[in-house]
């Protein structure tokens, strides 16, 4: 990865008066009342928002470990809640990630796995990525039998401008180790993240 500047090094005013040409740019005073305040409120905002590339997200896993369980079965961690910035137009993109492992003798606080999810989404991301980042730091730390992970988002870039299309949704998906091998087992997995779903 490559390395990035975190909000303690950078130029914070440099980054609000970019903000606030930004406004210039679209027309409006950011010497007005109401909008003064907004570009320190904005870098802030996007310090909280990116904050994830200020984390590492096998941590969240790395303490989290517990050897020599006898379980080989499925572990689903079922609609969990991100939220993650597009890098196209910086708009939000929101939905529920789907996450199940085959344990290989290890398995993890299934916190942790929420909180692995939480650093990658709080990155600039496209869904596709986030999903593939997400299995594959599952399978590098766990070493499960296979991991599935799949992400259902709805994106404001096409919701509030271009094709202007409501109430679409994207799914990605990312199927590794015997959840790529094995159809039943795949499919026991899309039957139960199914379940209660209208």
């Amino acid at each position: 990865m490559r390395q990035r500047i975190g909000p303690d090094m950078a130029n914070q005013a440099s980054a609000e008066e970019a903000v606030r040409e930004l406004l210039r740019f679209i027309g409006e005073d950011p010497t007005r009342e109401g909008l003064q305040r907004t570009p320190l409120r904005v870098v802030k905002a996007y310090e909280f928002l990116t904050r994830g590339y200020h984390q590492d997200p096998k941590d969240a896993i790395n303490g989290a470990l517990f050897t020599e369980e006898d379980y080989q079965e499925m572990i689903l961690c079922k609609d969990l809640d991100f939220y993650s910035l597009c890098e196209h137009h910086l708009l939000p993109f929101n939905g529920k990630a789907h996450i199940a492992y085959l344990p290989n003798r290890h398995i993890v606080g299934l916190s942790k796995i929420a909180r692995m999810v939480e650093i990658y989404a709080r990155r600039l991301q496209v869904q596709e990525r986030l999903t593939t980042q997400i299995a594959q730091t599952i399978m590098d730390e766990i070493k499960p039998l296979g991991v599935a992970v799949v992400l259902e988002a709805e994106h404001l870039c096409m919701r509030m401008r271009g094709v202007e299309k409501q109430n679409s949704y994207v799914t990605t998906s990312a199927m590794l180790g015997r959840f790529r091998t094995h159809l039943e087992t795949r499919q026991e997995f899309m039957n139960l993240i199914r379940t209660g779903k209208g």
